[in-house]
C-alpha cells in the first residue's frame, strides 16, 4: 500500500465529505434535487455495461459509479454480460459485437478520440451506447454523458457525435523544481518532487480526471525557462511515476529542453545543434527518457529569448535547433513543440515584429514532427492583442497557438475574468490569407503533407490552492480552453452555461446572472486597465497593478513608457508605414484597414497609431474624453458584477458566496485604483479635464506613484 501525505488525506477527506472549497471543479456528483428528471434519469440508467480490460475502462467504470451513485443517489448496477435489461452500454467495436452491429457506421471518421453516444433499440429496449474506436474515447464520451446529467439535459433520442478538431490539447506548467510557479497565482506546484516517485497524491488522479473530461490530453509538466535537472535520471524515474498516473486517463507528459543541457549536465563542451557529439547525447537521453516513459510526448523548447540558450548561441538557427532534436524523438513518435516567443538581447526596433521576422523565411524548413508555439498576440499575452501575423504567414508549417490561462496580465487570480472571449477574439481573426478570409483557427487545423500535427496550448493556472485555480472562477477558464482545444468552434456562452451548471447550480436564473457576469468580465477588465489598446503598462517585474510611468527598466522595452510613448500631442505606438511598419507583416487587407486612424478598430487604436488628445471618436468624443469614460465604464461593470452577485446569495453555497464576494471587493478596489492612476499620469501630458459628473480620484498622482510591493505572488 503506497504512503499518503497529510495533505492529499486532506484533498481526499475533502473531496469525499462535499466540502464546497472548489476541489470538485466542476465534476460535482451531486444529487440532482429534481424529482422528476431524478426518477426519469434512474429508468434510462439502471443496469451498465462497460466493455474491455485495460486501466482506462476501469476509470470508466469509476467514473460512471462516482457520477450516477452520486446524482442519482441509488446503487450502480454494473453487468457483465449484455442482458434484456442493459440500458447504457459502453465500449468499443472491438470490445463488444453488440457495439459492433449496433453501433458505428462511420468508426473511421471518429478516430482515434472521436466518440458517439446514441439511442439505439437493442432486443426491443432503447439503450445508450457510448462508443469509440479506443478506451480514451469512450472515456472521453463518459464524460459527455455525465455532463448531459449534471446539466439536466435530455438523455431521449441521443444522436451525438464529437471529434477533436486538433490533436494535441496541452497544459503547460511553468512550474520549477523548487515548486515555484512563474506567474503562477494559486499557490505552489501540484508537483512534489522530493516525494516522488514514492507517493501518489490523489490530486495527482483528480488533475487528470479534470483534464480528460473536457478532453486535454497533454501536460508539460515543467517550465519554459527550463532547467536542466528535469533530465537526470533521478527526475525520469519521478516523471514517470506521474505518466503512470495519467495514461490510463489519456494524457501524455511532455518536459521542457533546456538547450544547453549537453554542457550541463552531459559534460560536453558545446551544446552547437550541428555538431556530431550533441545530437548522440540527445539521441541516448531521449532513448532513456522512452525506455522509463514509453509514450513520452516530446519537448517544448524556449531558445534564444529572454537569456535561455539556443542555437544561435552557435551561429546556427532555429531550424538547425528544432530539427536536431525532432530526429531524435521521431523513432519514438515524439514531437517538438518550438517556441516562436523571441526577442534579443539587444533591443529591437519593435519587438512586434520580431517572431515573425524571424520564423517567416524558415517556412517549409521544419520537420514534420515540428509545431512552432506562437502566442495569440505578438507580445506577450496582454489583455487585448491583435491577432498574431505568424497565424497564416507560414503555410509550410505547423503553428499552434499558445494562450495564457494564469492571469499574468488580468490581475491574477484576484479579478474574475473569464477568458473564453478574449481565446476565440484570436480563433476567429480573419486572417485574409490569400485573400481570402481564413480564420486563426481555421489555420490551425488544416493539415498537408508538410504540416501533420495540429494542436494548442494554455499556459496552466493551476496550483496547489485547495481549489487549483485561486479563484473559483478561474476554473472556469481551464474547462474552456480544453472545450476549445477539442474544438475552437464552440460557444462561448454555451460553455458557460454548462460550466456554471456543473459547478454551481442548475437554478435557471442564477444560471443567467452568472452567465451575464462571465461575459463581460474580459471587456469590463480591458476597460479598466487598458482600453483602446494601450498595454504594458503594467508594474515593472512583478506586473501587478499599473505603473505606466515606469522608464527605469534595463532595457527600454521593458518599460511601459516605451509602449505608450504618452506626450504633449497624444498616445499610441504608431506601427503604420510612418514608424515601425508592423503593419507590413499582415495581409494587405488588414494592413488597409488598419493603417487608417479613422478605420482601425477602436479596440486596438493604440496598439498601432500615435492618437491625438483631441481625435475625433466614431461616437463624436475626443479620444480622452473616450479614454476616461472607458476607464469609468471598467469600474462601473465590476460594480454592477457586485451587485449581481449579491443575488446569488443564498441561491449556492455559502463558502464559495463569501469567496467571491471577497474576491469582487478585492477587484473593485484594484479596478478604481487602475482608472486612478492611469487617467491621472495621461492626464499630466492631455492637459485636458476628467469629464464632468464622473466621480475624481482620491488620491493624487505622487500618491500612486509611491506604492511599493514586494512578495507578490508568481515571480517564481
Amino acid at each position: 500500500m503506497k504512503k499518503i501525505t497529510f495533505i492529499a488525506l486532506c484533498c481526499i477527506l475533502c473531496f469525499l465529505s462535499h466540502a464546497e472549497n472548489g476541489y470538485r471543479l466542476w465534476l460535482r456528483y451531486d444529487k440532482i434535487d429534481d424529482p422528476s428528471l431524478l426518477s426519469n434519469y434512474r429508468k434510462q440508467t439502471t443496469d451498465i455495461l462497460v466493455t474491455g480490460n485495460s486501466t482506462t475502462v476501469d476509470a470508466i467504470r469509476s467514473e460512471l459509479e462516482a457520477g450516477l451513485t452520486g446524482l442519482l443517489d441509488t446503487k450502480v448496477n454494473f453487468i457483465t454480460a449484455l442482458a434484456k435489461n442493459a440500458t447504457v452500454i459502453a465500449g468499443t467495436p472491438n470490445s463488444s459485437q453488440t457495439l459492433s452491429n449496433y453501433g458505428l457506421q462511420n468508426a473511421t471518421s471518429l478516430g482515434r478520440e472521436g466518440y458517439s453516444i446514441l439511442t439505439k433499440n437493442i432486443q426491443g429496449k432503447n439503450c445508450i451506447l457510448i462508443i469509440g474506436n479506443t478506451d480514451v474515447a469512450v472515456l472521453y464520451g463518459t464524460f459527455h454523458f455525465l455532463r448531459l446529467i449534471q446539466t439536466h439535459a435530455s438523455l431521449q433520442n441521443l444522436s451525438i457525435t464529437s471529434v477533436p478538431k486538433l490533436a494535441c490539447r496541452m497544459l503547460d506548467h511553468w512550474d520549477n523544481l523548487d515548486r515555484t510557479v512563474e506567474r503562477g497565482y494559486a499557490g505552489f506546484s501540484l508537483w512534489n518532487w522530493h516525494q516522488l516517485p514514492d507517493i501518489i497524491e490523489q490530486r495527482y488522479i483528480d488533475y487528470a480526471r479534470a483534464n480528460a473530461s473536457v478532453g486535454i490530453n497533454g501536460t508539460v509538466l515543467t517550465n519554459v525557462n527550463a532547467n536542466a535537472q528535469i533530465l537526470t535520471p533521478e527526475y525520469i524515474t519521478k516523471v514517470a511515476a506521474l505518466a503512470n498516473v495519467f495514461r490510463k486517463y489519456g494524457i501524455k507528459v511532455y518536459l521542457t529542453a533546456r538547450f544547453s543541457a549537453p554542457v550541463e549536465i552531459g559534460g560536453l563542451k558545446t551544446a552547437d545543434p550541428l555538431d556530431e557529439q550533441v545530437k548522440k547525447w540527445w539521441a541516448a537521453k531521449a532513448d532513456e527518457i522512452y525506455a522509463a516513459i514509453p509514450d513520452f510526448g516530446g519537448f517544448l523548447v524556449k531558445a534564444n529569448s529572454e537569456g535561455q540558450p539556443g542555437p544561435q548561441n552557435y551561429g546556427r538557427n532555429h531550424v538547425d535547433g528544432a530539427n536536431m532534436l525532432a530526429d531524435v524523438v521521431a523513432k519514438h513518435q515524439g514531437i517538438i513543440m518550438w517556441r516562436a516567443f523571441v526577442y534579443s538581447s539587444d533591443t529591437p526596433e519593435d519587438r512586434f515584429k520580431q517572431a515573425y521576422t524571424e520564423f517567416k523565411p524558415l517556412d517549409g524548413q521544419f520537420r514534420d514532427n515540428v509545431l512552432i508555439q506562437v502566442k495569440n498576440g505578438p507580445l506577450d499575452f496582454q489583455p487585448r492583442e491583435p491577432f498574431h501575423p505568424l497565424f497564416g504567414a507560414m503555410p509550410n508549417t505547423q503553428v499552434m497557438p499558445e494562450f495564457q490561462l494564469t492571469q499574468e496580465y488580468l490581475g491574477f487570480a484576484t479579478h474574475l475574468v473569464y477568458l473564453a472571449p478574449l481565446f476565440k477574439e484570436c480563433l476567429a481573426s480573419e486572417t485574409y490569407v490569400a485573400n481570402a478570409k481564413t480564420t486563426v483557427s481555421g489555420i490551425i487545423e488544416q493539415t498537408s503533407p508538410k504540416k501533420k500535427i495540429t494542436g494548442m496550448a494554455g499556459v496552466a493556472n493551476i496550483g496547489n490552492d485547495v481549489d487549483w485555480c485561486g479563484h473559483p472562477f478561474g476554473q472556469a477558464n481551464w474547462y474552456t480552453f480544453g472545450k476549445l482545444a477539442w474544438n475552437p468552434e464552440a460557444n462561448t456562452a454555451d460553455m458557460a452555461t454548462d460550466w456554471i451548471k456543473m459547478t454551481f447550480t442548475n437554478n435557471p436564473a442564477a444560471v443567467n446572472s452568472m452567465k451575464q457576469m462571465m461575459l463581460g468580465s474580459r471587456e469590463a477588465m480591458v476597460n479598466y486597465m487598458t482600453p483602446l489598446g494601450l498595454h504594458h503598462i503594467m508594474g515593472y517585474g512583478h506586473h501587478y497593478g499599473p505603473a505606466p510611468w515606469y522608464d527605469k527598466a534595463p532595457r527600454a522595452d521593458w518599460n511601459p513608457v516605451y509602449f505608450h510613448k504618452a506626450d504633449t500631442l497624444g498616445i499610441g505606438f504608431d506601427r503604420t508605414v510612418k514608424g515601425t511598419n508592423a503593419l507590413a507583416q499582415y495581409p494587405t487587407p488588414i494592413q488597409q484597414k488598419f493603417e487608417d486612424l479613422n478605420t482601425c478598430p477602436e479596440n486596438l487604436l493604440l496598439w498601432f497609431h500615435h492618437v491625438p488628445w483631441n481625435h475625433k471618436m466614431h461616437d463624436g468624443r475626443s479620444f480622452w474624453d473616450e479614454l476616461c469614460l472607458k476607464y469609468y465604464e471598467g469600474v462601473d461593470s465590476v460594480r454592477r458584477m457586485q451587485k449581481t452577485w449579491q443575488t446569488m446569495k443564498g441561491q449556492i453555497d455559502k463558502e464559495r458566496f463569501a469567496h467571491v464576494e471577497m474576491l469582487l471587493a478585492v477587484q473593485e478596489k484594484e479596478a478604481v485604483w487602475w482608472r486612478n492612476a492611469c487617467l491621472l499620469y495621461f492626464q499630466t501630458f492631455s492637459k485636458m479635464p476628467i469629464p464632468r459628473g464622473l466621480e475624481q480620484p482620491n488620491h493624487n498622482l505622487e500618491y500612486y506613484k509611491a506604492l511599493k510591493f514586494s512578495h507578490v505572488p508568481g515571480n517564481g
